[in-house]
């Protein structure tokens, strides 16, 4: 696996990610997406939308507000409980989570105010001063609706989208009349103002999600958190294509539950700076619309069309940070190899990013064989074709070789080049990336050709 330097090198250099506010000095661990990120965000978002929710009958969407009704989060408990705990340096004035600077002594976090004392002294990781006591912080971002700026007019960015998906489930179950079990699903940005973001995209201040609420009967819940636990290991496996052996399945012991859930299981991932977390599944009960309920004042119960049966649903909530599956992505594809060069029996080191072809940024590339204005005659009414087809890459400067490479670094499964040759038989030369084998089609018969490929 590459280091985690190498892939925010190749991100700036082929336009994955941009630091972000760059020309103004940027602003602390703000990114933003280059045209090739963007397109490999979008696969990732559009292929989880099929897995999860379009090829399924039991799934419903939803776009909820970002700004919402501060009292979903009162009765989400995010105004009370939604803090890290934070120390400053005494020195440098530098300020960290404790649980990271537990971690960063192999020690698992749980909170006690009196671990800064006893039994593991904890110290500055940047000047080894001394660390004030520990303090909650709470990770809200916090703004003010309407011209006045005073507690009545406070409101919040959601810090998640599961807000929306309970405050909202009365309205979806009676306009689409569903019967339990069925889910809530959307993806979307959220923000969190965290203390010590860092490594990359891995943790941010504004990020997006794709989570669904999976609303039940209570009776047998096991056995729907056993199918939702089996599908997330196959959309890893047969969608993302990851090597299943970089994943963490952490069952949470039942000592470390959170007060509303009776099982989670986080599941991690091995990157260059450790095992961290990279998404989570939690059987949540009913401790979600019952708050909604009892702070609302409306009845959220749902009544069994066959038994009458009346009770408040419970829920299994899958959570996926789309920025973290992306970088997954990108740490999954990197492959250093040796490739042959034009010289005869020679060879260098070629960077390819072998993404998953339905993910990759563009599928294909056509690159003319030179910028002679017979080849582009041909060439870009082709690109022109294939773009109703595939995502298209156009390139006719620097040498074919050169151009190749570029190619193979930002992933794309085939290139297809447009010779002199071309302009006498009718046909182009397809490379493919990862074996780097070249098939000659007819350009009639190069649409069928590479749809084949993407099967």
């Amino acid at each position: 696996m590459p280091d985690l330097d190498t892939i925010v090198s190749l991100c700036k250099r082929r336009g994955f990610v941009f630091p972000g506010s760059e020309i103004y000095g940027g602003l602390a661990n703000s990114w933003d997406y280059g045209p090739l990120g963007h397109l490999l965000k979008q696969n990732i978002k559009k292929a989880w939308w099929k897995f999860f929710v379009a090829e399924r009958d039991d799934m419903v969407p939803l776009d909820s507000a970002i700004i919402m009704n501060p009292k979903i989060w009162e009765a989400s408990g995010h105004l009370e409980n939604f803090s890290d705990e934070l120390v400053e340096c005494k020195e440098c004035h530098h300020r960290f989570r404790v649980d990271h600077l537990l971690e960063a002594k192999g020690i698992t976090p749980k909170f006690d105010k009196e671990v800064v004392k006893k039994p593991v002294k904890l110290s500055c990781p940047d000047c080894d001063g001394a660390l004030t006591e520990p303090k909650a912080f709470n990770l809200m971002f916090k703004t003010f609706l309407g011209t006045t700026e005073d507690n009545s007019t406070v409101a919040y960015l959601r810090p998640e989208t599961a807000g929306g998906m309970f405050t909202n489930f009365k309205n979806i179950q009676n306009v689409t009349r569903r019967r339990l079990p069925f889910g809530i699903a959307q993806i979307g940005k959220c923000f969190r103002n965290e203390i010590t973001p860092g490594n990359f995209i891995f943790r941010t201040r504004e990020f997006e999600i794709g989570e669904f609420e999976y609303f039940i009967n209570p009776k047998g819940w096991e056995k729907v958190f056993e199918m939702w636990l089996s599908e997330i290991k196959r959309w890893w496996k047969d969608i993302m294509q990851v090597n299943m052996d970089n994943l963490v399945w952490h069952e949470i012991p039942d000592s470390e539950l959170a007060h509303y859930s009776k099982r989670t299981v986080d599941v991690e991932y091995k990157y260059p700076f450790g095992v961290k977390e990279l998404h989570g599944i939690a059987y949540r009960t009913d401790f979600d619309l019952a708050r909604h309920e009892k702070v609302s004042g409306q009845d959220l119960h749902y009544t069994d069309p066959e038994t009458n049966e009346k009770f408040l649903p419970h829920v299994i909530e899958p959570t996926f940070g789309i920025d973290r599956m992306l970088l997954v992505a990108l740490l999954e594809a990197y492959h250093e190899e040796e490739a042959p060069t034009a010289e005869e029996g020679e060879t260098d080191k070629r960077v390819v990013m072998k993404f998953p072809k339905h993910l990759a940024p563009y599928q294909v590339a056509v690159l003319p064989l030179s910028k002679k204005e017979d080849l582009a005659k041909v060439s870009k009414p082709l690109a022109t074709d294939l773009r109703k087809h595939f995502s298209v890459d156009y390139d006719e400067t620097q040498s074919i070789g050169k151009r190749y490479r570029r190619e193979d670094e930002i992933g794309t499964p085939y290139c297809v080049t447009v010779d002199f040759e071309s302009l006498e038989d009718k046909k182009v030369t397809v490379r493919d990336r990862d074996t780097m084998k070249q098939d000659r089609v007819a350009i009639e018969e190069l649409i069928n050709y590479l749809k084949e490929k993407f099967i």
